[in-house]
C-alpha cells in the first residue's frame, strides 16, 4: 500500500532539508511541498519564503517546480528523495509517552490531560509546526491539528467553554500582536483581531499559544486543473460556510460570475460566516471544467490578498 503524504506533515531530504506538504497526493510522483528547515550545526533553522526559494535556487534547483495543477511554483520532492516522513498523529503519541518532555511538550502534554478530563478522544489529533521535528524553541506555539470536522467544532466549543471558566486564558496584547505580525496579512491589527477572536481556535495554556486547525483528508485526489487570470477585488454574500476552516477553506459565495472562494492561507480560514458579506481580494481562476473562483493565499505570506468581513450578523 502506497504512503499517503497530506498537507501539514513534513518531509526530510537526504541533505537535511524539512518540507512541509501543502497538498495530499502526488503531482507527477512528487510530493508537493514548500521548504521549511534546514539542518545548521546540530539545529535546525527556520527559513522565510524569500530565503527559501533563494536557497533552493543555489543550492538544491531540483526541489522547485512548477505545478500544472495548481498553476503555481512551489517545492516539490520525489518520494526517492524522501528520507523522512514526519507525520503529526505518530509524533503527539510520541510525545505523550516521551520520559523526559521539554517545557514545551509538557504544556503540549498539559493540554491534551486537560482535553482528556473534558471527554475527548486524542486518535483524531496530531502536533505540525517546530514541535513536529523537535524544532521548537522556548517561545514555540503548539500547533494541534485536527483531521475530523465534527471533533474540530467541539474542540472550538471546548475552547470558548474553558476560556470562560478560565481552563485556558485568552490572547493578550502582546500576543495578539506577535501572531499578527508573523501572520504579515492585509488587513490593520484591529481587523485581523476581531476576526480571530470569534473562531474560538486560539488560546494560551501556561502562556504559551495553542493554534488549532482542521485538516480533512479526502479519499481521492481531484485532477482539476486552475488557470490564473489575475487579481480582481469583489464583495458577496455568504452563503454556505460549512469548509471555512477546511485546508483549503472554501466559502461559497452569492455572486453574478464567481462561485467560491479558496484560501490556503491560515489566516484566513474561518474568516466569515453564512449571511455575512465579505470582501476578497485574490487571484481569479478558471477550473478545467469551467467553475470559476477566487484563490486567496497564492503565495505563503497572501501579499495583496485578503477575506475580511464587511457586513456581519
Amino acid at each position: 500500500m502506497a504512503i499517503s503524504f497530506q498537507a501539514k506533515d513534513f518531509i526530510q531530504t537526504k541533505e537535511g532539508l524539512v518540507f512541509a506538504v501543502v497538498e495530499q497526493g502526488l503531482e507527477n510522483g512528487k510530493v508537493l511541498c514548500f521548504l521549511r528547515y534546514k539542518l545548521a550545526g546540530d539545529g535546525w533553522q527556520k527559513l522565510a519564503t524569500a530565503e527559501a526559494n533563494q536557497f533552493l535556487q543555489q543550492n538544491y534547483p531540483q526541489y522547485l517546480f512548477f505545478s500544472t495543477v495548481k498553476s503555481a511554483h512551489l517545492h516539490a520532492v520525489s518520494v526517492a528523495d524522501i528520507s523522512i516522513h514526519h507525520q503529526p498523529v505518530l509524533r503527539l503519541q510520541q510525545i505523550l509517552a516521551k520520559p523526559n518532555p521539554d517545557i514545551i511538550e509538557q504544556d503540549l502534554i498539559a493540554l491534551c490531560q486537560l482535553l482528556r478530563t473534558e471527554g475527548m478522544q486524542l486518535y483524531d489529533l496530531g502536533i505540525t509546526g517546530s514541535l513536529l521535528i523537535g524544532a521548537q524553541k522556548a517561545g514555540s506555539d503548539i500547533d494541534l491539528l485536527v483531521y475530523d470536522r465534527k471533533l474540530f467544532d467541539q474542540l472550538r466549543q471546548l475552547i470558548k467553554k474553558m476560556l470562560a471558566v478560565g481552563k485556558l486564558q485568552q490572547l493578550d496584547k502582546s500576543a495578539w500582536l506577535d501572531s499578527y505580525q508573523r501572520r504579515q496579512g492585509d488587513l490593520s491589527y484591529a481587523e485581523y483581531v476581531w476576526h480571530e477572536q470569534r473562531k474560538y481556535n486560539k488560546a494560551l495554556i501556561n502562556s504559551r499559544k495553542l493554534d488549532l486547525s482542521l485538516n480533512v483528508l479526502t479519499k481521492e485526489l481531484s485532477n482539476i486543473s486552475y488557470q490564473k487570470k489575475g487579481m480582481v477585488i469583489i464583495q458577496a454574500g455568504v452563503i454556505d460556510e460549512q469548509h471555512a476552516f477546511d485546508y483549503p477553506a472554501k466559502l461559497i459565495i452569492d455572486h453574478q460570475n464567481i462561485a467560491e472562494v479558496v484560501c490556503y492561507t491560515a489566516t484566513y480560514t474561518g474568516q466569515a460566516e453564512q449571511g455575512e458579506t465579505i470582501e476578497v481580494a485574490g487571484q481569479l481562476e478558471i477550473s478545467s471544467t469551467g467553475k470559476t473562483r477566487i484563490l486567496v493565499g497564492s503565495s505563503r505570506e497572501a501579499e495583496g490578498e485578503y477575506i475580511k468581513v464587511v457586513s456581519s450578523l
